[in-house]
């Protein structure tokens, strides 16, 4: 099983709310992480998880849609910014199945830290806008299998 950690893409600059588009830059950033990921197998979740922002919502659509996927998109609790990585940690350990989770720092960066060290600090990971963390489950062991940026990608 792999799970696909995404942090949103870039939004609009503007209040911290939950209705917080993603600006043309950020679109175009899911684009390109689309465009890199396509002819490779290394991105196939079977689910893609978003948060109730916005900005996640549309990030997990975007990349969905640029790349074919037929995984469907479901709205999962615990994911915004501040919640308890516990909660999604949970929920990943009793998933069977490959799934792509779309959300936002410090969240994600807690999560990753928690599934491969088993603790929430220090943080063993930076999630930047629009990069992915694939981590492979293997023998109840959270591996890294890579890690792409937005600077990797142009």
């Amino acid at each position: 099983m792999i799970v696909y950690l995404i942090r949103h893409a870039h939004a609009v600059d503007g209040e911290q709310d939950a209705e917080r588009p993603l600006s043309p830059r950020g679109e175009q950033q899911v684009r390109a992480l689309a465009q890199r990921l396509r002819p490779t197998d290394a991105f196939q979740p079977l689910q893609f998880w978003h948060s109730s922002l916005r900005r996640a919502r549309q990030t997990a659509e975007l990349l969905s849609t640029a790349l074919h996927s037929p995984a469907p998109l479901a709205l999962m609790p615990d994911l915004e910014p501040e919640a308890d990585p516990r909660a999604v940690a949970r929920r990943i350990k009793a998933t069977s199945y490959s799934i792509a989770v779309v959300g936002h720092e410090p969240h994600l960066s807690a999560l990753a830290t928690l599934l491969v060290t088993g603790r929430l600090q220090p943080p063993a990971f930076i999630v930047k806008k629009c990069a992915v963390i694939a981590l492979e489950r293997m023998e109840g062991a959270w591996l890294v299998r890579w890690h792409v940026s937005p600077e990797l990608i142009g």
